[in-house]
């Protein structure tokens, strides 16, 4: 029903939430919209279903199998060499920052005993 006073229309007010006034349609086919008034139907069941379980269990089967039987752990050897390596890796990186820390401070000495 609409009304007419002093010259002015008048249309009827409705109360209704923000997320009802403006709706956005996602450009992808098959989205439903980003709407908050709308809900998203959902077909997941909550429930552990044994169909469920199976699954958890062939998982938990597959990781044991894949740890025990198809990886290849090295010997004890070779993960002592692995560490050696790492090890003088890190002694050489820690001595090329440390260089560079001593370099940098003694230029910057050298900078300010000019300056000042």
């Amino acid at each position: 029903m609409v009304k007419v006073e002093d010259g002015l229309v008048l249309f009827p007010t409705f109360y209704t939430g923000v997320a009802q006034l403006v709706e956005h349609w996602s450009p992808k086919p098959g989205v439903g919209s980003s709407s908050l008034s709308s809900r998203a139907n959902s077909d997941i069941s909550t429930g552990l279903t044994e169909d469920n379980m199976n699954k958890i269990i062939a998982y938990f089967q597959e990781v044991h199998n894949e740890l025990f039987k198809k990886t290849s752990w090295p010997t004890w050897p070779e993960l002592q060499n692995s560490a050696v390596v790492v090890m003088v890796a890190s002694l050489i990186i820690a001595l090329v920052i440390y260089s560079m820390d001593v370099s940098f401070d003694t230029s910057m000495e050298w900078i300010y005993k000019k300056l000042y």
